[in-house]
């Protein structure tokens, strides 16, 4: 008993601590959205508790995924989640499985862990990522979000929020309101004020 605990122990020390670096050191790093973060975290750490537990019940990996696919239909789907977000979200459960259920060597899990943390790391630097950044918009002239209006759209962007829009995506659409959830993509200029809010306004 004393060994099983021990090895839960350092098992646990090892998933919470990879997952900390990967969402703290990588996705917070870039993203700054702490409520996120912290989000992926406990997620993490529910995931690997439950795995944990359950592998005394003979659990296979294939269980472990569709009892994180329950968790994502109850959950996260009702959310609007970045390719990004769905990313590391599928990284921190990957993580935390792995360190859960795996029967390899901890040394391996750890090197592993290490590979996948530094691998993020490498891939939202500015060397491969660019130096673009993303602002999410809330836009009342619905009428330039169509297709045939792009290039309007752009141009009323840059003029009203003073960046240089690169492009925009359409998240949400409200048609009551009239309004519509845009992610625009831009170069940020050294002047622009920390903290900056792209909302926009009605003229």
């Amino acid at each position: 008993m004393t060994e099983l605990d021990l090895n839960f122990t350092i098992r646990f020390l090892i998933n919470i601590g990879s997952i900390l670096v990967l969402c703290y050191g990588c996705y917070y790093r870039i993203n700054k959205d702490a409520e996120v973060a912290s989000s992926f975290v406990l997620f993490g750490v529910g995931i690997f508790i439950i795995t944990r537990l359950l592998h005394g019940v003979d659990m296979s990996m294939e269980f472990a995924f569709g009892l994180f696919a329950v968790f994502t239909m109850l959950r996260y789907r009702t959310e609007t989640i970045s390719i990004k977000g769905m990313t590391y979200l599928f990284l921190v459960t990957g993580i935390a499985l792995l360190t859960a259920v795996s029967e390899m060597p901890v040394l391996q899990i750890i090197t592993l862990n290490a590979v996948l943390c530094f691998i993020a790391f490498i891939v939202d630097t500015k060397l491969l990522t660019g130096s673009h950044s993303t602002k999410l918009v809330t836009y009342e002239r619905i009428e330039n979000i169509k297709p045939e209006h792009r290039d309007n759209l752009l141009q009323d962007l840059r003029e009203r929020t003073g960046l240089n829009v690169l492009s925009v995506s359409v998240i949400n659409i409200d048609f009551l309101r009239d309004t519509a959830e845009l992610m625009i993509r831009y170069l940020p200029d050294n002047n622009e004020i920390k903290g900056f809010s792209a909302r926009t306004e009605g003229r």
